[in-house]
Formats: structure tokens, sequence, C-alpha cells
């Protein structure tokens, strides 16, 4: 066994040179730091070290646990990401199904760039627009209003507006991008399968029921299960620059306060035992809704 395995190696030797460098990258710095975990479990002094400081077992996981921000962290996590889930996941198949109907190649060139660049545009970037259209005093949609006689309401001091603004400026930067997949999908069809629809009198409407969403299908079950495997995981960037005093109660999440409680009050073992535990509930999610995809629709990731 060990020879044939040296053998298969010495003949494939050229590829492992080239996988080399991303596996030692992948090493260094996403599972060498994962040492780190041992924080969490720890009453962690920079001073001490990890190999100095004492060992406490759970108790950072249940002063999270206990504490008030625990339900306000989860609860406002979960809405984001489930909102962005029930509104993200369909619309760019529907995109796509719609982009793979338009038979004028070059209006079909110019809107799919058109949908595509938002997603370029940096974080940072991003929420600086979206302060300023919304601007109550001087933002576009308050111009535009003026122009009525009406006043434009100030929706990021609102608590009750963070989500929608969140997801659905969410959903304008990244749904072109998040079609490509799909179109990829649908060129890989058969045209054969069509040709077959159009003999037997198929509409247009009946060759997207049962030609491309069936055929989509695996695709989409896949990108679905590693979205919901980061179901607590919402990105730090957008929510933490978005964030006020006054819409703190709806955009406190899990990432931004375990910055805080990590980078703003220094305390290393609290933040690294929240930021633990979510990539466990993150772990058992993705697992679950693997299984189930795998029962329900036989397609999974493993």
């Amino acid at each position: 066994m060990n020879n044939r395995f040296l053998r298969f190696i010495k003949k494939n030797y050229q590829l492992y040179l080239l996988l080399a460098p991303s596996a030692i990258l992948l090493f260094c710095f996403a599972y060498l730091p994962m040492v780190g975990i041992i924080i969490a479990f720890q009453s962690y002094s920079p001073a001490l070290g990890i190999l100095g400081s004492k060992f406490v077992g759970m108790k950072n996981f249940m002063q999270y646990f206990r504490s008030y921000q625990f339900a306000v962290t989860i609860k406002n996590t979960l809405v984001l990401s489930i909102y962005s889930i029930l509104v993200g996941f369909p619309l760019p198949i529907l995109l796509a199904l719609m982009c793979n109907q338009m038979k004028t190649k070059m209006f079909k060139k110019v809107f799919q760039v058109v949908t595509y660049l938002p997603h370029f545009i940096s974080t940072m970037v991003m929420c600086g627009l979206i302060l300023i259209f919304l601007s109550p005093s001087s933002g576009l949609f308050a111009n535009l209003f003026k122009l009525f006689g009406a006043q434009f309401p100030n929706l990021m001091a609102g608590a009750a507006n963070f989500k929608h603004v969140y997801v659905w400026s969410d959903i304008w930067q990244h749904l072109g991008w998040d079609s490509i997949i799909y179109l990829a999908a649908l060129a890989g069809i058969d045209p054969t399968y069509y040709e077959a629809a159009t003999v037997d009198g198929a509409t247009t409407l009946q060759k997207i029921r049962y030609i491309d969403i069936p055929m989509i299908l695996p695709t989409a079950m896949v990108l679905l299960i590693l979205r919901a495997g980061s179901i607590l995981g919402i990105g730090f960037e957008k929510v933490f620059l978005l964030q006020n005093v006054q819409n703190i109660m709806s955009s406190e999440i899990i990432s931004t306060y375990v910055y805080k409680m990590g980078m703003q009050s220094m305390q290393y073992s609290l933040s690294t035992a929240i930021g633990l535990f979510n990539t466990v509930v993150n772990v058992i999610v993705l697992l679950l809704v693997n299984l189930i995809s795998k029962k329900f629709t036989e397609n999974s990731l493993f």
C-alpha cells in the first residue's frame, strides 16, 4: 500500500508541487490559528500567554449565555440571515432564468454587466452610498420627496428599518453576481431538450418549469446548503458600518458583539468563546440541512 502510494506521488509530483503553496497557505492561515481556540476555555491574559493563562472551563460560554446580549444577538443574527436567505436565494434563480430567455445578445450582455457591476463596490463605499442616499436632510430620496412636498423618513434611525435596508441593499449589490452560477448551469443544458419540447408544442413557461428548473435544482440545493451553513455567520463589516445608537437594538449581531468584546473591551476569552459557539452552531446547521437535502432531494455536499 505504501509503495503504491509513493509511486502515485512520484508519478504526479508536478501536480503536488503546484498544490503545495496553496496547501501551505491554507495550513498557516486557516488551521494553525485554530490553536487559539484554547483561549475560549481560559481566563486569557496577553502577558501570561496561552500556556500561562488559567483554565476556567465553560465559564466564558456561560457568561455569554446568561448575558442580556445573548438573546439580542442571536435574534438579530437569525432575523438578518433568514431574511437574506428567503429573499436572496430565489431572486438570483429568477434573474438567471429571465436572462437565459433573452434573445438579443447585445442587450443580454449589457444587462449582465449592469447587474454584475455593483458586486465590485467595496463594502465601505457601499455603506457610504447607503447613508448618503438615505440621509433625511440632503439625501437623494429626501430631495425627490421634497419635489412633491413630502418629507423622507430617517430610515437609519429606526431599529425596525435596519433589516430591510441591510437585506435589500445586499440583494441589489450581489443579485447579478449570484446569478452567474445558475447561468452557467443553464448554459450546460443539452439543447436537444428544448428542441424536443418545441416539437411537442411546449410554451416558454413550460420549458422553464419542466427543463430549466429541474436541471438547475442540484446546483440550487448545494448553494442553499452552503448558505444555511453560515446562518449565524453574517459578515461584520456592513452591519458595523451601518450601525448607530438608534438602530443598535436591531443591528447588534454576533460578529459585531465579538468585535466589541475582543477589540474594544479586550475580553479576549469571552469573544473567542462566542466565536467558537457561532462556528459550532453553523457546522451543526450545515450537517442537518445537508442530511435533509440528501434524504428528500438526493442532492447534498457529501
